[in-house]
């Protein structure tokens, strides 16, 4: 989950035990809406799921952000503080994609087109522009074991999602 009052973003994964891939298959992207709206929405994918937040909260005094994620908590979403390393989140990211251990469900219209713009500068340095989802990647990759550990839910969900293995995160 990446909030901000401009844009906030939550990305959803399950990964297959069998052969350590993570299937990227919902987002949420929107703007200038209070945080229940994105709970809501959140919530509406699987009230089970755990997930992980930027503990920066986009840039902000980090005590604005621990502020966001309580006020996310206390409309009922499970979360924990994302491993927000750049770096190390976009080599294990791309170490995915390029091995096949990292999916991206043709629907995630907002995902595909953050991918295609996001870039380094002259310098070297990630370009911080419309890179919401991507930052959400990073998080899940980065934080999976944390978010992953959540309790399976009942075998009529998992049936009704068509889904092998019930973990999941966003």
């Amino acid at each position: 989950l990446d909030v901000g009052w401009n844009c906030t973003a939550a990305l959803w994964g399950a990964k297959d035990p069998a052969d350590d891939t993570i299937y990227l298959y919902a987002e949420h992207k929107r703007g200038q809406e209070v945080p229940v709206v994105h709970a809501e929405a959140i919530k509406a994918r699987g009230k089970w799921i755990k997930g992980a937040i930027d503990p920066a909260a986009r840039g902000r005094q980090q005590a604005d952000g621990t502020k966001l994620i309580e006020t996310y908590r206390a409309l009922d979403l499970n979360l924990t503080e994302a491993n927000n390393a750049v770096e190390a989140g976009i080599y294990e990211v791309w170490q995915r994609l390029v091995t096949g251990r990292l999916k991206v469900f043709s629907t995630l219209m907002n995902l595909k087109a953050e991918y295609q713009i996001y870039r380094r500068d002259e310098h070297g340095k990630i370009v911080k522009a419309h890179d919401h989802l991507m930052d959400d990647m990073r998080y899940l990759v980065n934080t999976w074991d944390k978010i992953a550990a959540v309790q399976q839910p009942s075998r009529s969900i998992v049936d009704a999602m068509g889904a092998a293995d019930a973990t999941a995160g966003y």
